[in-house]
């Protein structure tokens, strides 16, 4: 019952990333416009933020599978030791 409680969860975040970056793979080509609007007319400073923000939407993924990682492990570990103190007892009786 548990697991299936995580399933759900992980098909609803799965669902909103989905929805989510259409939108974002949408801005590429507007970002490539504006940069070269931009250079061409002389203005350079917004490419920076661009860059700034390009380098945003690259990073993000890997933040969170960072962030799902840790989370496996603690949770992992900690369901190690509950089992290695259940053992433990069990041994003692």
């Amino acid at each position: 019952m548990l697991k299936r409680k995580y399933v759900w969860k992980f098909v609803l975040v799965m669902a909103i990333i989905l929805m989510l970056s259409s939108s974002s793979i949408a801005q590429c080509a507007m970002c490539r416009a504006t940069v070269a609007s931009n250079l061409s007319e002389g203005r350079g400073v917004i490419g920076t933020g661009i860059n700034f923000g390009i380098l945003y939407l690259l990073f993000t993924p890997y933040v969170l599978v960072a962030v799902v990682a840790f989370v496996w492990f603690r949770v992992s570990k900690k369901e190690l030791t509950n089992k290695l103190s259940l053992t433990e007892r069990v041994r003692k009786v």
